[in-house]
């Protein structure tokens, strides 16, 4: 059993979260807590023409609301961010207010980055493709979050970049990552009528990644007694709703979007994150392949958590408690046989796919090169301590999951 007592330092700041049907009817009350005076709405173009979806919120904002940038795109383009930027510059805008999924939250923290620094577009381009990253100025304008959907990138302080030559920024595609203290929402609000407008397929793909969070948050290095506490809850809510998601919605939100919020509560701090070895693979599977990272988590979550719980105590009993498996009397392997099952269980609720063979544009002989970048991705680094794959170790789990 690994030591459940080890000291810790949770340094943690974020804005205020407000949660519940209607609850972006007090979107201006959040903008005002900020000290901003007018607010870009920055979203994609189906959530843009959603009215069930942009009216609530350009309502909730009332006279905060200086326009509506509909013009994210999945791939968290570069070229969106500078886009947006213009947009904000159009109408005087000093906040942001992220509306929709994960790309859509990421692009709006790349347009505070760009916001607070002098550079032109090229010269950040040049910074990206040769770091990695476009630093993140010590004054962002705020920046204001409403999810959509399940993967749980909202309390976080880091996002995802990419640009390519259609930009004609860059000469080769390149992607990267923002992380900075300025880029925690100033508020969050989370409200359960938005999420059902949502197609149930993107639901349930996003909702995988959500309760992975949960999980990895349990056993990674970086975790503490605080991160303990609301990933339990977390997985004890999604274990709940997640099995009705497809059939029954709308009841299943209320747990479900709670659920996400814990799941990723402390995920995202100045000294780590707790995402690690599901996370790798799910960047592995994603990277340079047509994979949606809810599906990529689906197909490698079970055959991952095997792997783990050969080589280390992974918070199994933790973790079977708070999927609701009956631990009583069960011996070690019994619980670790137990955790896996369920995780395929709720995997299988939401109609996700269960192998590799299944998911278009991944050939075996991929397999090696994404154990390879799995190993290599930085989230590995928050593993437990005692795991010390190889890329053979990793090839083999994606192996089994094929």
């Amino acid at each position: 059993m690994e030591d459940d007592a080890d000291g810790f330092r949770f340094a943690y700041d974020h804005g205020p979260i407000r949660y519940g049907r209607g609850c972006v009817d007090a979107l201006a009350d959040e903008l005002a807590g900020t000290g901003a005076d007018r607010a870009l709405v920055v979203c994609g173009k189906t959530v843009g023409a959603t009215s069930d979806v942009i009216d609530p919120v350009e309502d909730g904002l009332g006279e905060y609301h200086a326009a509506t940038f509909a013009g994210t795109t999945p791939d968290k383009r570069l070229g969106s961010a500078v886009a947006g930027l213009e947009a904000m510059a159009d109408v005087d805008a000093d906040a942001l207010v992220s509306l929709g999924g994960g790309s859509s939250l990421d692009v709006a923290k790349a347009i505070a980055v760009l916001s607070g620094r002098e550079e032109g577009p090229d010269e950040l381009a040049a910074e990206l493709e040769s770091t990695g990253t476009i630093a993140t100025p010590e004054e962002v304008p705020p920046i204001v979050t409403v999810p959509t959907t399940l993967a749980g990138a909202d309390l976080s302080m880091a996002a995802g970049i990419t640009a390519t030559p259609a930009s004609g920024l860059v000469d080769e595609p390149v992607g990267g990552g923002l992380f900075g203290q300025g880029l925690m929402p100033a508020a969050l609000l989370y409200d359960p009528t938005l999420f059902a407008t949502t197609p149930t397929d993107v639901l349930a793909g996003s909702a995988m990644n959500g309760f992975d969070k949960a999980i990895e948050a349990l056993y990674a290095s970086t975790r503490t007694a605080v991160t303990d506490a609301t990933a339990k809850r977390a997985l004890e809510l999604l274990s709940a709703g997640l099995p009705d998601l497809r059939e029954d919605t709308d009841a299943a939100l209320d747990p479900v979007v709670q659920g996400i919020v814990l799941a990723q509560y402390g995920a995202s701090r100045p000294d780590g994150m707790t995402l690690s070895l599901l996370h790798a693979f799910g960047h592995g599977l994603t990277a340079g392949y047509p994979v949606q990272q809810g599906v990529a988590h689906a197909v490698v979550a079970p055959h991952a958590l095997d792997y783990l719980f050969d080589h280390v105590d992974g918070r199994r009993r933790l973790l079977a408690d708070g999927l609701g498996v009956d631990i009583v009397g069960a011996s070690d392997d019994e619980l670790a046989d137990a955790v896996v099952s369920r995780v395929a269980e709720i995997r299988d609720a939401l109609e996700l796919p269960s192998s590799l063979r299944e998911v278009d544009g991944i050939e075996q002989s991929d397999l090696h090169d994404i154990a390879a970048y799995t190993l290599n991705d930085s989230l590995m680094g928050y593993a437990p301590a005692e795991l010390d794959p190889t890329v053979d170790d990793l090839e083999r789990v994606l192996r089994e999951a094929w």
